[in-house]
């Protein structure tokens, strides 16, 4: 396992409690659409054994040829021990990469794609976006729904309806009415669904969905392989 250790270029206030940190992209090192990683903070590796609580399994909010890896991330007023001392970090300050992979990429089928998430779940979906933005091949259009209570919408001016390129994006603040938009959604039986959120959210979407007449197989989950079958049935997961 190769570690990488780079350093903050940016850290950008999306919202009151949400911040992305931009860094320095290591040579050589590349990712696809809807990837995640290992973000680890200084004296993780320390000890005889790594330090769990200075690690932390995040999604990267940019594209490769945005030359940065971004980390976009909700930190509250009260938090764990990594969300603050990330709060505290600074430009110029080392963080360690690792464990990159991609459970989401964007699947390219002649199919409409529904994007369903929860607050800062977005993050994972706007490398999919950008994507998709700049190479539509095989996929019909786009459709991204998010639930965030506090109103403080993410990335706007990439999650804005553009009729043009076949993508609508749709924001609400309630459970309501998001399950009930999923269910209007859930129409297309030939549809994609790609669901990112909490343990919670998964489960209830999957419900909704698999209640529609949605198969296992048209539900992709950023969940490695060895753990879908925790949500979905394991001999249609795949």
């Amino acid at each position: 396992m190769k570690i990488y250790w780079t350093k903050i270029n940016k850290i950008i206030e999306e919202t009151p409690e949400v911040k992305t940190y931009l860094l320095d992209c290591p040579e050589g090192y590349t990712w696809e659409e809807g990837a995640h990683i290992h973000l680890a903070l200084e004296g993780f590796n320390a000890g005889e054994k790594p330090n769990r609580s200075l690690i932390r399994h995040m999604s990267i909010s940019t594209m490769p040829n945005e030359k940065s890896v971004g980390i976009t991330t909700r930190i509250k007023e009260n938090c764990s021990e990594f969300k603050a001392i990330l709060r505290k970090l600074e430009v110029g300050n080392e963080v360690a990469v690792f464990k990159t992979h991609s459970n989401v990429p964007l699947k390219r089928e002649d199919k409409n794609v529904y994007l369903l998430s929860s607050g800062v779940g977005l993050a994972t979906f706007r490398p999919l976006v950008l994507d998709y933005f700049e190479r539509a091949d095989n996929v019909n259009q786009i459709h991204s729904l998010n639930i965030d209570s506090s109103k403080d919408f993410l990335f706007p001016e990439i999650f804005e309806s553009a009729p043009d390129k076949k993508f609508t994006s749709q924001f609400v603040d309630n459970r309501k009415d998001y399950y009930e938009e999923v269910k209007n959604l859930a129409t297309d039986k030939d549809g994609l669904f790609y669901v990112v959120g909490s343990d919670e959210f998964l489960v209830q979407n999957i419900e909704v969905l698999r209640e529609q007449g949605i198969s296992p197989e048209q539900i992709k989950l950023d969940k490695h392989d060895r753990q879908l079958s925790d949500f979905l049935p394991s001999d249609l997961s795949v």
